[in-house]
């Protein structure tokens, strides 16, 4: 359960005051529907409204304060004009400008004669200082509550800064004194404050330099956010490694039979990634490992054979990808690998109905099929197998943990291999996959030539037109991608749709136009015409990122290059290079480039490297938008900033393995303390892991 102590964090945000009906859905869809949401909703700037300069000598364009009386209101004649109030104080004239405001709401908040305390943006007009609609008006006995440092927060059309800091300062006064859960000798050598001074501070800054990630309250916040991301991974971890495995030893016969028809070697990663799996496949806990391999680098061999120890063991095993086009690929490649082992595959995806089906499942239920390999259909209900004891998962990312667990819930002691050809920092790696264990394939396999990338201007599409033009002409296969649109009426398919009619006019009939929109079927008829020999310039928007393998490709284009991550770049650049040809990548970009959009498209020229392209790309972007958070799995951290944070994010997981070591079951008065700091980071289910409490 919940403590008690934290309800109140726990509300909805519509019991804040002056968040009503119409403001609450505003600033629950900027910040989140909580109380405790509001707490982690950080400033990004200051107001120091503490000048107070004498008004004939406010300069222009400083926010700044002022005590005036009031001279004369000033009525606009039409209702395009302003309403002006004439003020002034002993220096000379202040001017107060508002636009579409009520004469009497007006008349109430400035009575003439009266003095009263205005704090706003200085402009000057006509040689008199003025203010437009001031930040603030209020009597002099208000001084010192205008007088302040304020915190200026992201906002959304319909909540003003007020509202907004009135919320906040509702959340941080209802923030509850909580038993430290930090190490005390650690937090006092970082000399850092304690949860409510820091939450204080965080929301309370005195000047610019209080809002630096790099200061006490906000490493404070930011390492207490970590040590919850980290102790829940370890958590999850500890569970799972009591959960009984089985042991899966193969005796390598039809193993040998397929790495001896492989026309190549396996590279050394390849041999090391196998030894590891090899190892967990044989130990009797699960195994949870993920195999992280840049683009090309033979994970699906890897896969393959480790699949095939499973088999050898008397079990089944299941591939499991995140689209249909990716899943026939998968079996091509498999089939063609696995024949000489005699090894039964399967193939079950979403589209697969009826009588077809049917056999598939029959089959699988009766232990006829090996390895099957398909879509999200693989854990469906009426799945039924005769004994899985290894899934894996490809494109891990683009699945979410409760899929993999429901995969894994179709056998007994399911061994977990999951798979990514998005190379992912290791920082990140720590805060998303802290409960797997990791191999890296960091080698090509030989004969991959490397791709030659070019950064040009938009401004020469015509030259890349005629490149384009002479390279079909040479016999070579062609990708043309198109641009992310930025927030527009148009849509990643209409752009798509416009540059493939204008293609279609310059280079005829073979040039095809695939998208996600499409039906799966309409997808894989295209992309088997580029494969084969119906097409030779595609047009597409991003679906063809992931696995679409056609060697004979050798030549990718991709408009407004800029608005793409690197680590979508890198992807996409892995569809070409892939056979024989001498490969070129034309990154095309729309002027003028921003610096990190120069750094991202020079890092992409300059190096084929996955590994060392993400850990650039988290410089230049931070964490939440490197893959995408909400489609990739990956924590959103709202107080840590991964790409500044990371030392924090080390210390935290030696913290969270030691914590566990000592007190597995936090019972202990610091474990007590974790348990509330786990409740406040929104990690209950994995308290529920626990077996007390």
């Amino acid at each position: 359960m919940r403590p008690e102590k934290l309800y109140p964090l726990f509300a909805p945000v519509a019991s804040l005051p002056g968040l009503g009906p119409r403001l609450a859905p505003l600033v629950e869809k900027l910040a989140g529907p909580l109380v405790v949401d509001l707490l982690w909703h950080k400033p990004y700037a200051v107001v120091d409204r503490r000048f107070m300069p004498p008004a004939a000598q406010a300069p222009e364009g400083r926010v700044a304060t002022f005590k005036v009386r009031v001279d004369q209101h000033l009525p606009p004649e039409s209702g395009r004009r302003p309403y002006r109030v004439l003020c002034s104080d002993d220096s000379g004239p202040l001017h107060l400008v508002f636009f579409h405001a009520k004469a009497d709401w007006l008349a109430k908040l400035l009575p003439v004669g009266e003095v009263r305390i205005v704090s706003g943006l200085v402009e000057h007009f006509n040689g008199v200082t003025q203010i437009s609609h001031p930040d603030h008006v209020v009597p002099p006995a208000q001084l010192d509550e205008v007088m302040t440092v304020e915190p200026v927060y992201p906002l959304t059309a319909g909540v003003t800064g007020k509202t907004m800091t009135k919320a906040v300062r509702a959340a941080v006064a209802r923030a509850p004194d909580l038993p430290e859960w930090q190490d005390e000798a650690y937090r006092t050598r970082q000399g850092w404050p304690g949860w409510r001074q820091a939450l204080a501070e965080l929301h309370g800054p005195e000047d610019e330099a209080g809002l630096s990630p790099l200061g006490p309250a906000r490493q404070r916040l930011a390492y207490d956010e970590l040590l919850a991301n980290q102790l829940a991974l370890a958590l999850v971890r500890a569970s799972l490694r009591q959960q009984a495995g089985r042991v899966l030893a193969g005796d390598g016969g039809l193993r040998g039979r397929i790495t001896a028809a492989l026309p190549y070697s396996l590279t050394g990663a390849q041999q090391r990634a196998l030894a590891e799996i090899d190892a967990d496949l044989a130990a009797p806990a699960r195994m949870l490992r993920m195999l992280q391999g840049d683009v090309g680098a033979g994970k699906t061999v890897v896969a393959l054979l480790a699949m095939t120890a499973a088999v050898e063991a008397g079990a089944q095993a299941a591939l499991m990808a995140p689209t249909e086009i990716l899943a026939r690929q998968h079996l091509a490649t498999l089939e063609a690998l696995a024949a000489p082992a005699g090894l039964r595959l399967g193939l079950l995806t979403g589209r697969d109905k009826g009588k077809a089906r049917q056999a598939v499942l029959a089959a699988l239920a009766a232990g006829e099929i090996d390895i099957l390999v398909g879509t999200h259909a693989l854990f469906q209900e009426d799945v039924l197998y005769h004994d899985l004891g290894l899934a894996v998962i490809d494109e891990q990312h683009r699945f979410g943990v409760h899929q993999r667990l429901d995969l894994a819930a179709k056998g007994r002691a399911v061994d977990m291999l999951v798979m990514t050809a998005t190379p992912i920092p290791r920082t990140l790696m720590l805060t998303a996959y802290g409960d797997m264990d990791v191999s890296r394939l960091d080698e090509k396999p030989p004969g991959r030539a490397p791709v030659d990338t070019r950064v040009l201007p938009l401004a020469r599409l015509d030259e890349v037109i005629g490149g384009v033009g002479r390279a079909l002409s040479g016999g070579a296969k062609v990708y043309w991608v198109c641009p992310l649109v930025e927030e527009s009426e148009k849509s990643d398919l209409a752009a798509a749709e416009d540059r493939h009619r204008d293609l279609s006019a310059l280079m005829g009939p073979r040039v095809g136009l695939v998208h996600g929109r499409m039906k799966g079927a309409e997808k894989d008829a295209v992309m088997a015409a580029f494969a084969g020999d119906g097409l030779d310039l595609l047009v597409a928007t991003t679906v063809i990122e992931v696995g679409v393998d056609v060697p004979a490709a050798s030549v990718m284009v991709i408009e407004h290059a800029e608005r793409f991550g690197l680590a979508q770049l890198h992807q996409l650049r892995g569809r070409i290079g892939r056979g024989r040809a001498k490969s070129t990548c034309l990154l095309l970009y729309g002027g003028p480039l921003s610096e990190s959009g120069k750094a991202r498209l020079n890092i992409m020229r300059d190096t084929e490297d996955g590994f060392l392209i993400a850990e650039e790309d988290l410089k230049l972007r931070g964490g939440g938008e490197l893959l995408g958070t909400r489609q990739s799995g990956l924590p959103e951290f709202r107080l840590a900033d991964l790409a500044l944070h990371g030392e924090l994010l080390a210390t935290a997981r030696d913290d969270a393995r030691l914590i566990l070591a000592r007190d597995p079951e936090l019972k202990e008065p610091r474990g007590q303390a974790l348990r509330t700091l786990l409740y406040l980071f929104q990690r209950d289910a994995v308290v529920k892991t626990l077996r007390s409490g």
